[in-house]
C-alpha cells in the first residue's frame, strides 16, 4: 500500500481516569489539522494529569506548571542512516507526540465557557500545528496559527475557540 492510501495512525496513552475523546477522534482533529502529510504517519497522544505535565513542563520548556498540551517533534535519524532504509523498517512515518493534561483542558473549558469536546478538539489542532512548524512566538506567526485553527476547526464543526 502506498503511503498516500495510509491513514493516519494514533497511538492513544491515558494515564489518568478523567474524560478524554476516543481515539477516533482524536485522529480525525490530528488528521485535519496536519493534511496531507499525516497520510502514512503516526502520532502518539498521551493523556496525562496536572503533575506529569508539570514535571514535563518543567523539564522541556522551564516553566514549573502544568500545561494544556506539549508537542514533541519525532526525533531525527541517526546520522548516515539513509531515509528509505529507516522507513522499511518502520510500519509509520513518526509525525511525533503530543501530552495533553485532561485536568488543565477541563478547567480551562469550564473557565472560557466553552464546551468540553471542542476545547479537546482545538488543543488536538493547536498541538498537532506546532508538530508540522507552527508557532506562536512572533505576532505573525501567532495570527497565523491562529487563522489555520479557526479554519480547521470550523472544517470539523467547531467554533472559532478565540471567541469566549
Amino acid at each position: 500500500m502506498s503511503e498516500a492510501n495510509r491513514k493516519l495512525q494514533v497511538s492513544l496513552q491515558r494515564r489518568v481516569r478523567s474524560w478524554a475523546p476516543r481515539a477516533r477522534d482524536i485522529t480525525a482533529w490530528a488528521g485535519a489539522a496536519i493534511g496531507r502529510r499525516a497520510a502514512g504517519g503516526e502520532l502518539g497522544v498521551r493523556v496525562v494529569g496536572s503533575a506529569e505535565s508539570r514535571r514535563l513542563n518543567a523539564r522541556y520548556r522551564g516553566k514549573d506548571k502544568p500545561t494544556n498540551v506539549l508537542s514533541f517533534p519525532p526525533a531525527p535519524l541517526p546520522a548516515g542512516t539513509p531515509v528509505a532504509a529507516a522507513r522499511r523498517v518502520e510500519s509509520c512515518r513518526p509525525l511525533g507526540d503530543l501530552v495533553i493534561c485532561a485536568q488543565m483542558v477541563r478547567a480551562e473549558a469550564r473557565e472560557q465557557r466553552k464546551p468540553l469536546e471542542a476545547h479537546w478538539a482545538h488543543l488536538v489542532v493547536h498541538g498537532a500545528l506546532h508538530l508540522i512548524g507552527y508557532d506562536h512566538e512572533r505576532e505573525a506567526e501567532a495570527k497565523r496559527m491562529e487563522r489555520r485553527e479557526i479554519a480547521v476547526l470550523r472544517r470539523l464543526g467547531f467554533a472559532n475557540p478565540y471567541r469566549i
